[in-house]
């Protein structure tokens, strides 16, 4: 964690590849955490519109990237790991942003974090991972000032000009692989979670308003609030699509005995079966409350509950270590 008089919301990013406490391999376990402090600023005088002075700032300092809001200031800051596990090849990427405005310059603040699960090959996860928030940011993602509407329908947008794209670009090019996905943005002080398939976001929040050092220094616990909802096809709803398409979900809880998730980007082959690529979003105002988040694919919470990655995580901070330290996780 970087030292600073400032407030500051800490967002660590990091795909984590974990062993089970039982030697159990765990195969391509990605993960994003993200850590957040927050102190009042001195300056509460300063006003944009009707908000009365709340600072979000970005790592760099860049006054382009500062947004005026109630009085508290937020950095943020992010860091990323990856292995492959037991897997003869990387199948996943990710996406760490800490300026994510790219082409797009605006007064408001814009960070994005991302991690692809690829499945069948490494294609669509890299296909996504180049061009998903670019995609976002063209379909109208705000940039001056908030507007929630806008900005979730941005997020749908931009994930179905990738999806369609991604399908062109695999029949061209004859692979049919997919990618799982769940993706934050950071807008102002406003967080925005979106995920296909069965990646998850977690969020550790505080029961109170207690400052970030009384819960990383041994005071009271942190509560991890799952952020998305997996999607897989043997989950009623997202049957009842399957079955509708001509879709069947085998015993085995897949999609033709093969795909066990029912939502994704690419997998040409099950887009006619019913797999869609419309992600649910979720999105909450940061407060002194939240104090990091996690992402992460199924091969980490496939030995992580929520808690426990939590507490992992608060752990290593108690200890004094730096975000970093929670990058790759094995255990013995």
């Amino acid at each position: 964690m970087a030292d600073s008089a400032k407030s500051v919301l800490e967002e660590e990013t990091s795909k984590l590849e974990t062993k089970s406490k039982r030697g159990v391999d765990v195969e391509d376990a990605d993960v994003t955490v993200k850590k957040f402090k927050t102190e009042a600023t001195a300056d509460v005088a300063d006003k944009t519109g009707d908000c009365a002075g709340r600072k979000l700032e970005a790592v760099n300092g860049d006054e382009e990237n500062k947004v005026i809001r109630m009085g508290v200031k937020f950095e943020i800051e992010a860091d990323a790991a990856e292995d492959k596990g037991s897997r003869h090849t990387m199948e996943d990427a990710w996406v760490l942003l800490l300026d994510a405005s790219l082409d797009f310059p605006g007064k408001l603040r814009c960070a994005h974090f991302a991690i692809y699960d690829g499945h069948g090959g490494r294609l669509a996860a890299e296909y996504a991972q180049k061009h998903l928030h670019m995609n976002v940011l063209s379909a109208g993602l705000p940039r001056e000032l908030l507007d929630v509407k806008a900005t979730k329908k941005a997020i749908l947008d931009g994930f179905r000009k990738t999806d369609e794209s991604l399908l062109q670009e695999s029949s061209a090019g004859g692979w049919q692989d997919g990618a799982t996905a769940v993706c934050v943005w950071v807008l102002g002080q406003t967080v925005f979670v979106a995920n296909v398939g069965d990646a998850k976001a977690v969020v550790a929040r505080s029961s109170t308003t207690d400052k970030l050092s009384n819960n990383l220094n041994g005071g009271s616990s942190l509560k991890a609030i799952v952020l998305t909802r997996e999607h897989k096809a043997i989950y009623p709803q997202e049957r009842a699509r399957i079955q509708k398409a001509g879709g069947i979900v085998g015993s085995n809880g897949r999609l033709q005995g093969r795909l066990e998730v029912s939502r994704a980007l690419g997998d040409r082959q099950f887009k006619k079966l019913g797999v869609i690529a419309t992600p649910d979003i979720h999105s909450f105002e940061l407060t002194d409350r939240e104090h990091f988040i996690i992402l992460g694919c199924d091969g980490l919470w496939g030995v992580f509950g929520p808690s426990d990655a939590v507490d992992f995580v608060q752990k290593l901070l108690q200890e004094g270590l730096p975000i970093t330290s929670a990058q790759v996780i094995k255990q013995e």
